[in-house]
Order: structure tokens, then sequence, then C-alpha cells
């Protein structure tokens, strides 16, 4: 890293997750932009944990100067697959999200939860691609509110049921790689309610990961209903990692 870029400014990355976009960070891209906090929030393809990390990866790379990677939910899986080999990338918050081991797929692990109702939300589709058919699910936009976001208005809920972004298969059934969370500090915010990850799976990912944990009372969409806490929490971080935070003037 050169003199010039090791100065750079510290970014605040927002990676979401499964069934969401990027407009799911909006709330928080309000108050860091307004705390003037260096901030974007790529798009996730949703294609499968190897692709997305690398895509992420690939995305963090090209930025000058350190790096806060914040996963949501399958946003997580992805920060932690795709920072592990990156040098600019300083810390890891998890957002009510995923924090997987090596060679742990999400989709066993969600299966073991006692808090999560995600398995029985979900739609089954299918998607072309060259090979032939894949399956990528959907949450069924009935059950939306109640499993994703039990703590939003019902008509705020409706819309992002249909907004939503299927996620490809791969997604649960491959396999994470080597994770970031092993040689970098993190942060985890845990949402006390939480039905679509569950609660019990992120509070224990994240004490195996040795995270700061920040137990929020909410459901699975805490950066949309308490995007006041979750900001307190990446400024946190940022101060710990021992960067520079304000955009260059």
């Amino acid at each position: 890293m050169s003199v010039a870029t090791a100065n750079a400014p510290l970014t605040v990355v927002l990676v979401h997750g499964a069934f969401a976009d990027a407009s799911s960070w909006n709330e928080v891209i309000e108050r860091l932009q307004a705390a003037d906090i260096q901030v974007t929030a790529p798009p996730n393809p949703l294609r499968g944990i190897a692709y997305d990390s690398a895509y992420v990866a690939g995305f963090m790379r090209q930025i000058p100067g350190p790096v806060l990677a914040v996963g949501h939910s399958y946003g997580g899986a992805v920060i932690s697959n795709a920072a592990t080999d990156l040098g600019n990338v300083v810390g890891l918050v998890f957002v009510a999200a995923f924090a997987p081991d090596k060679g742990e797929r999400l989709g066993e692990v969600a299966a073991g939860s006692r808090d999560s109702a995600l398995g029985t939300a979900q739609i089954a589709l299918q998607y072309p691609t060259p090979d032939g058919l894949r399956t990528e699910f959907a949450v069924d936009p009935a059950k939306f509110h109640d499993v994703f976001a039990a703590d939003l208005p019902a008509e705020q809920a409706a819309v992002m049921a249909v907004t939503q972004r299927p996620v490809a298969e791969l997604s649960f059934t491959e396999p994470s790689g080597p994770p970031a969370w092993r040689s970098l500090p993190s942060w985890t915010v845990l949402a006390t309610s939480d039905k679509a990850a569950g609660t019990d799976v992120i509070r224990s990912m994240a004490e195996r990961a040795g995270a700061a944990i920040t137990e929020v009372k909410g459901s699975h969409m805490i950066m949309i209903s308490r995007p006041g806490v979750v900001v307190e929490v990446i400024k946190t971080a940022a101060a710990d990692v021992g960067r520079p935070t304000a955009a260059a003037r």
C-alpha cells in the first residue's frame, strides 16, 4: 500500500443480505454522511457464496485506503469471505449477520436455529444459466413482515416484500472459505427478535468470532428499524481501528 493510499480516509462498505438490495442501508447511509464518514454500498449479486465474495472482494480491492466492511444477514458471510486476502480491510461489522467458519454451509447452520422461521417462509423459484435452470429462493410476501421485518409498519414491509431480490440456492449450499474474522477485529449488532437469521445462530457465531456484541431490541431489519444504534456501532468500530474517518476535503 502506497503512502498516499495509506493516508486515505477510511471507507465504510455496506453489503446487503439476501432478499434485499443496497437501499436497505439508506437510513444508515444518511447518518454516516451527516457525520462526514465516507461510505459506499455495492450490490451483492446473491448468486452464491463464492461468486458473491469474489465480486465484493474485487469492489473493495479498488478502494484507495482502509476499509471497514459491514454486512447484513447473508452479507456477513460475504464480507468475511471477501476480506480474507485483502490488505486494506481493517475490521468487520456484522449486522444481524452470519459469520461462518471454513467449511460451514449457511443452509445447514440456519436449519439448526431454534429462533429462525425463514425455512418455512421461502418460495423456490428457478432462473436460467448457460448450464440450465437453477434454483433460487424468495420470501413468501404473506410471511415477509412476520419473519423479516416484524418491528416495521406492515405497509413498509409489504413494499419490501415486493422489491425483494431472490437469492440463489448456492448461497446456502456452498461451503464458506477461510474467515476474515480470525485475523480482523469484529463487532456484531444482535437483533433480539431475529426470526430470519436466528438470534441464537448470530449470537453463537459472534461469540466464536470474539466480536464485540451490541444487543438491540428488534427484528432482522434493524438497520432500518434502529439505524441510529447500527451507526453508533459502526462509528465505534471505525474509531477502534485507529484510522481517519472523515471524507477527504
